[in-house]
């Protein structure tokens, strides 16, 4: 995994990278603003009424949307992906072979499990005097799976 470090001077010249992550990264907003606009807009307003209307019944309601966003909001944090990863990998570890695994602490590991239970993402089984942890179901795993297939893919040009 590359850690990018970046230095992001707001219009007042206050540091925003501070409020960051490691892994945060920032677009580059000056190649952004030499792209040109025509790449992300239509060249004419033309709204094909009748597909619209056919699409507006089943557009995302806010609690769904809401819901999504903490889940998506969980996986963007990278020691939580790293750990999702691991489960995805083993089926299901216990915290202190996830912290040696990880090379993190058990605070920090505990930590993020409790988010990720909390979201329903993981779920926990007690064996005797360790608690276990696996992938809640076969859909978060298919969101690592396909999530890292799509980082992996050759970039289009």
């Amino acid at each position: 995994m590359e850690l990018y470090s970046l230095v992001c001077l707001d219009q007042y010249g206050y540091n925003k990278t501070e409020h960051m992550n490691t892994y945060s990264s920032i677009p580059d907003e000056e190649a952004l603003l030499r792209e040109s606009p025509a790449a992300d807009t239509c060249d004419v307003v033309a709204v094909d009424a009748a597909r619209v209307a056919a699409l507006r019944p089943s557009n995302l309601c806010s609690g769904d949307a809401l819901r999504l966003g903490e889940i998506f909001a969980a996986l963007g944090d990278p020691n939580r992906l790293r750990i999702m990863e691991a489960l995805v990998r083993a089926e299901a570890l216990c915290v202190c072979d996830l912290c040696a695994l990880l090379g993190l602490r058990q605070s920090n590991v505990s930590h993020q499990l409790r988010l990720l239970r909390a979201l329903r993402l993981v779920r926990a089984e007690r064996s005797g005097r360790n608690v276990f942890y696996s992938l809640d179901d076969s859909h978060v795993r298919g969101l690592i799976e396909m999530g890292l297939h799509h980082v992996r893919e050759e970039v289009r040009a």
